[in-house]
């Protein structure tokens, strides 16, 4: 249980996130997976690096419990600087990023996926952001990078979700495997990355990121702040508490 570390082929380096049951994480183990990502970049040896996950699903997001069990917000300040922590994590690894993502991939799933080089998906893989069925906001910014602007918002509003096929059909998938050939699926592109020139894959990195039209990291921690918004003004709480059930009298009242 936790983020384990990796080397099955020369160069590759595979991050694996296993907290049962649903891979939902705590403050720590986001801490955990960014610290992990980090390091696999700075590795000389490492050219490439899959993000994987043990269990039913890629990652849904933060642990609501814990969330619940604080009564005041030191809980939400840590899982937001926790997640922020490692969505960059993965966009600024030294290398190339490959996200293995079978299942559900929801919240910072999405976080971690939109921030990756690359995704390869199972049949069973899902997309989405649940946020507003949750008291929070945040992770447009990723969810922009996976799918055309009018539909990030209608998924945002919805909270509904978006098939692995969908996505492929976008453009943001790379394949679509059977869930049984999904890590090796991952590795096999990873391997042709990590077939390249280290040095030079470091500077593509560098360069493709130096070119993107959105700041990422800046693009979301002003997502943030509207979550404390909703914390600190109560709303969060009712929503988180309901699981996103609306009353349309208690609306009116």
């Amino acid at each position: 249980m936790g983020v384990s570390t990796s080397r099955p082929e020369p160069g590759i380096t595979v991050v694996t996130v296993d907290f049962p049951p649903v891979n939902a994480l705590p403050v720590r183990g986001w801490y955990d997976l960014a610290d992990a990502v980090r390091a696999a970049g700075r590795d000389p040896g490492t050219r490439c690096v899959v993000l994987a996950a043990e269990g039913r699903g890629f990652n849904a997001g933060v642990d609501i419990k814990e969330l619940r069990r604080d009564p005041g917000h030191d809980a939400l300040i840590g899982v937001n600087h926790g997640c922020a922590a490692a969505f960059a994590a993965v966009y600024d690894c030294e290398v190339p990023v490959v996200a293995a993502v079978g299942g559900f991939c929801l919240g910072g799933g999405v976080g971690l996926a939109g921030n990756a080089d690359a995704i390869v998906a199972a049949e069973d893989a899902v997309f989405g952001l649940p946020e507003l069925d949750r008291g929070a906001l945040g992770a447009a910014t990723h969810l922009a990078r996976l799918v055309p602007q009018h539909l990030t918002r209608a998924l945002y509003y919805t909270a509904r979700t978006v098939t692995a096929h969908e996505l492929h059909a976008h453009g943001s998938v790379w394949r679509v495997v059977p869930r049984r050939e999904l890590l090796a699926s991952a590795l096999e592109l990873a391997g042709e990355i990590a077939a390249k020139d280290g040095t030079l894959l470091r500077l593509a990195k560098a360069a493709l990121n130096g070119i993107d039209p959105v700041d990422v990291r800046r693009s979301y921690r002003f997502e943030q702040g509207f979550t404390f918004e909703a914390n600190l003004n109560g709303v969060a709480g009712r929503v988180r508490d309901t699981f996103g059930s609306f009353d349309a009298k208690e609306a009116r009242s």
